[in-house]
């Protein structure tokens, strides 16, 4: 199929990242975003192309966008196409340029959210602006959601949007969104586009010990505190065992033909030896994981506090949540409680369907050097709750990139920024990808 994208939606793509960047949705937790703005940006470029847009809240100003394309068969189950709208914050003096600039320099779009993830908001307005000029029409209804609150709890957003209003998802059986198909070098020649066919479960953790308060000079054998970071040691210090998900092995078993080595799946660290940096695709997905990140105790020092409490980022593979639970159980003791700060599920996608091998086949018209793989997520996506109403999730979000950019250290970095070229080859193959899904 040749190339059907006008020229007329590259420039679209490139502008309405920059205008995103430009309106600052800096989410930083408990409700202290306002997405309204975005919302309202990307609700005129909908309208602009003939589609009704509909914008909800469940709080003031924390705004989401929801749309439908109807397509030419009504008998094909629906196809979600979801996109955050905030973003995380960014200290402007970290920055080469002011992370809500926008600007386009040296064709590199440059700001927060270029990657995480407005470019991929950008690249779904100028698609179907593509498609108003031209008269199309996909064969499966299209669902647009431009959702809220995703960099926190999602509660604002995806969340809400799949409680309170899923009459507007009828239909939709699959969905894609961010953090895939972009290209990996291996440093070695290969181009690599791995497409997220599942994602890990999100366990974050609040650990509370409790003691006996008193002077600090005092022998004190129920101290909180000490308690706390025994707790936090053996967490941090956990090995946690080798869990193999359909997606990881289907990733291993591609990986490992590409590279002409025997998939030897009952000696995993030898195979990810093998694959050097190709290893970094999955090397974060074949365990569950804990990471303590955050520590609050005490109020002055020659007292010690009767509590002391904890955060830890916990991760979970799929089917992996009962071990999480009882080794967390097991490392805390019976001296620290600990609680779910926010819990969402586990992931996993097919990787045999069909809509996957038509994001394939997209990637291969467009970048026939690359080779494409299945890959799990290590964190998580708003596909997780729109999981709820039966959509089948995938992280597709296609960048062509040069040899040299650190795509992962983009996300939530300093100077995160995307070629314009990555951003034009993401409309042309996401284009072809839903005229012919």
């Amino acid at each position: 199929m040749a190339d059907q994208v006008d020229g007329t939606a590259l420039d679209e793509v490139v502008t309405f990242t920059s205008d995103l960047i430009r309106i600052d949705t800096t989410n930083r937790g408990g409700g202290d975003c306002q997405e309204r703005p975005a919302a309202e940006y990307a609700a005129a470029r909908l309208a602009g192309a003939g589609i009704e847009p509909t914008l909800l809240e469940r709080a003031k100003g924390r705004t989401n966008v929801v749309a439908r394309i109807e397509g030419t068969d009504p008998s094909a189950g629906a196809l979600l196409l979801h996109g955050h709208l905030d973003v995380v914050p960014a200290a402007a003096a970290d920055w080469s340029v002011h992370p809500f600039s926008g600007e386009i320099r040296d064709g590199v779009v440059w700001g927060r959210g270029a990657v995480d993830m407005k470019n991929m908001d950008a690249m779904i307005l100028a698609v179907v602006h593509g498609w108003a000029r031209q008269g199309v029409r996909p064969r499966r209804d299209i669902v647009i959601a431009f959702t809220a609150d995703e960099e926190d709890s999602a509660e604002d957003g995806a969340g809400f949007l799949a409680d309170q209003h899923p009459a507007l998802f009828e239909g939709c059986t699959e969905g894609i969104s961010e953090s895939g198909a972009f290209t990996f070098h291996d440093g070695d020649g290969r181009q690599i586009y791995p497409i997220a066919a599942g994602e890990r479960g999100t366990a974050w953790l609040k650990l509370t010990a409790r003691g006996r308060a008193g002077h600090g000079s005092k022998v004190n054998r129920d101290n909180a505190v000490t308690r706390l970071a025994g707790a936090i040691a053996r967490i941090g210090a956990h090995e946690w065992p080798l869990r193999l998900t359909p997606t990881v092995r289907a990733a291993l078993t591609e990986l490992a033909a590409l590279y002409g080595i025997e998939t030897d799946l009952t000696d995993v660290d030898a195979l990810l030896e093998k694959l050097g940096p190709a290893a970094r695709l999955v090397e974060p997905t074949l365990r569950n994981s804990a990471n303590p990140t955050m520590l609050d105790a005490g109020y002055k020092i020659n007292v010690i506090p009767g509590e002391a409490v904890a955060h830890v980022d916990g991760r979970y593979m799929p089917g992996g949540e009962e071990e999480f639970r009882s080794t967390l159980d097991r490392l805390t003791g019976p001296d620290v409680d600990w609680e779910f700060h926010h819990r969402e599920v586990a992931l996993e996608s097919p990787v045999d369907s069909v809509t996957f091998a038509g994001m394939r086949a997209a990637i291969e018209e467009f970048a026939p050097e690359g080779s494409v793989v299945p890959f799990c997520m290590s964190g998580g996506t708003d596909a997780k709750q729109f999981s709820r109403l039966g959509i089948t999730g995938y992280g597709f979000t296609p960048l062509k990139l040069p040899d040299g950019y650190d795509y992962a250290a983009m996300f939530h970095g300093v100077d995160e920024r995307v070629p314009v070229e990555a951003l034009h080859f993401g409309v042309r193959v996401l284009d072809r990808f839903l005229r012919t899904a």
